[in-house]
């Protein structure tokens, strides 16, 4: 994919808009009890805050295997972000997975509370790195 920088920043920036939405919609369903949704919303956070900065890398995979492998290669291998961001999005994942698609998946509230905290932490230590990429970037 090829981008002019400008457009990499637009993109970014409504990516990690959208993470913040998802993340206010993830926190509503938790108060209103509402824990399989928010399980649900606090994962499209997290993936939309992982999106925002891989698009800045040229970067745009089309499955959730793929923004995994890529997080891994572009962020992870080369320590821009921790092995544990990584891995609380692949539990976000895997907790998403069972939600959408489990028969008989219940979530307790502290496992939905878990899954918003992992997001908020996430979308917050994206936006670090984000941000300086942006600025990189633009100059």
């Amino acid at each position: 994919m090829t981008l002019e920088p400008q457009d990499k920043k637009v993109l970014s920036d409504m990516r990690i808009e959208k993470a913040c939405k998802y993340l206010q919609d993830a926190s509503a369903n938790f108060k209103e009890g509402r824990y399989e949704t928010a399980v649900n919303r606090s994962y499209y956070a997290a993936l939309n805050a992982v999106r925002s900065v891989l698009i800045l890398e040229g970067v745009d995979p089309e499955t959730h295997k793929g923004v995994i492998t890529m997080l891994s290669l572009r962020f992870i291998k080369p320590a821009l972000l921790s092995k544990d961001i990584l891995k609380k999005f692949e539990l976000l994942l895997a907790r998403r997975t069972d939600v959408d698609y489990g028969d008989f998946e219940i979530v307790e509230a502290s496992d939905a509370a878990d899954s918003l905290k992992s997001a908020e932490q996430i979308i917050e230590t994206i936006e670090r790195v984000r941000t300086k990429l942006v600025a990189e970037l633009m100059t």
